[in-house]
C-alpha cells in the first residue's frame, strides 16, 4: 500500500516510519510512504504556498494552486488512490476508519499549515478527517497517526495475523489486560484464570479458550472508557 503526503516540512515523516514494524515494513516492499514537498508545486522564485486571508485576520492561508497542481500530478501516477484532508471539521478518525481506509489502493494526504486552507482546497479531496478536539500546528502529526493505525491493519506487517483483531477498539472494547512472568510483582499477582490453562492461545495454555483473557475487557471499558460501551451489545 501507498501513503503519499503532501507537506511543506517532509523530513518530519523520515524518523517515526525508519524503525520499529512500520520500518520493517517498508524494508519489506509491504507499505510505501512518500512524502512530498508542496513547494515543488509552487510558483515563483520564491515558491510561495501561502498568502493573507481576504476580509483581513490573523495568520497566512494556504494557497490553493500549489495543492491542485500537486493532487493532478500524483493522482495520475496513482488514479486510485483516496485524497485526505487533515481538518478540525473533518469525521472522527477511529479503527473502524482505520480498517476501512486499509482496503485502498493508495491514501494521499494533505497537511495544513499556518492559519488553515483556502477553502477551495476541500473540493480536491475525498474525506476529511479529525484525530480530536485539540489544535496542532500542522496536519503532519495527525498524518502521522493515521498512517500508523491504517499501516499495521495491512497483511504481513505485524507479526501475527490475530494481533490486529484483538486489539482495543477492533470491536469497539478495550483490550483484555496483559500479563508476563513474574506471576507476582510487588504483590500484584496475574490473574489465577491465566495461570490454569483456561485462556487464550499464545500464553503457555494448551486449551485456546478465550474467555478467561477476553473477560477482562468490558470492566475495563466500563471504567476507563465508558463510551466504548455505547457501540457494544453486553452479555
Amino acid at each position: 500500500m501507498k501513503f503519499e503526503v503532501l507537506t511543506l516540512f517532509p523530513a518530519m515523516f523520515d524518523s517515526p516510519f525508519a524503525g520499529s514494524i512500520l520500518g520493517k515494513a517498508v524494508e519489506k516492499g509491504l507499505i510505501r510512504i512518500d512524502a512530498h514537498n508542496l513547494r515543488g508545486w509552487a510558483e515563483g522564485k520564491h515558491q510561495v504556498t501561502d498568502d493573507a486571508p481576504y476580509g483581513g485576520g490573523d495568520g497566512m492561508v494556504m494557497k490553493p494552486e500549489p495543492v491542485a497542481r500537486a493532487l493532478a500530478e500524483l493522482k495520475g501516477r496513482s488514479p486510485q488512490a483516496k485524497v485526505l484532508l487533515m481538518s478540525p471539521q473533518g469525521k472522527p478518525f477511529c479503527q473502524a476508519e482505520a480498517a476501512a481506509l486499509s482496503d485502498e489502493d493508495g491514501l494521499v494526504f494533505v497537511c495544513g499549515r499556518y492559519e488553515g486552507f483556502d477553502e477551495r482546497i476541500r473540493t480536491m479531496v475525498d474525506e476529511e478527517y479529525s484525530i480530536g478536539d485539540f489544535v496542532l500546528t500542522g496536519g503532519e502529526l495527525a498524518a502521522m497517526v493515521m498512517i500508523d493505525a491504517v499501516a499495521r491493519l495491512r497483511p504481513g506487517v505485524l507479526g501475527s495475523s490475530g494481533s490486529a483483531e484483538g486489539d482495543s477498539f477492533s470491536d469497539g472494547l478495550l483490550e483484555y489486560p496483559h500479563y508476563t512472568r513474574p506471576s507476582e510483582f510487588e504483590g500484584q499477582k496475574v490473574p489465577a484464570v491465566l495461570l490454569s490453562g483456561n485462556h487464550g492461545p499464545g500464553v503457555i495454555a494448551h486449551e485456546p479458550v478465550p474467555h478467561g483473557r477476553r473477560s477482562g475487557s468490558p470492566p475495563g471499558s466500563r471504567s476507563a472508557r465508558r463510551s466504548c460501551l455505547c457501540c457494544c451489545d453486553q452479555p
